[in-house]
């Protein structure tokens, strides 16, 4: 089994930047990413990556703000989020897959995924 931990979470004014980290029990193969859900709504999908980090996908509402990537020696994934919007504001969650799955429509599906962290909350103010 794999345990997952966010950080970096916290309070940030519109136009900063957090940089989130995810550390994983052990080593894992397979796929590392992130969600993320907002007060009444349905978690949705921000980003993933490969297990040799050759291959990043992000939700189109973040692309171009956010930087996935991964340092497989320190069983860790990091997410560099820049100009936040108040939209942002979510609680955000680590995942990671037991296989390294290649299509995009299997890397974007919440369902893919076997191991959640507990979350991380960041809010963003206007």
């Amino acid at each position: 089994q794999v345990q997952l931990e966010e950080s970096g979470g916290g309070l940030v004014q519109a136009g900063g930047s957090l940089r989130l980290s995810c550390a994983a029990s052990r080593r894992t193969i397979g796929n590392l990413g992130w969600f993320r859900q907002a007060p009444g709504k349905e978690r949705e999908f921000v980003a993933v990556i490969t297990w040799n980090g050759g291959t990043t996908y992000y939700a189109d509402s973040v692309k171009g703000r956010f930087t996935i990537s991964r340092d497989n020696a320190k069983n860790t994934v990091y997410l560099q989020m820049n100009s936040l919007k108040p939209e942002d504001t979510a609680v955000y969650y680590c995942v990671a897959s037991r296989i390294n799955y290649s299509g995009s429509s299997y890397l974007k599906n919440k369902g893919s995924y076997d191991y959640w962290g507990q979350g991380t909350q960041v809010t963003v103010s206007s």
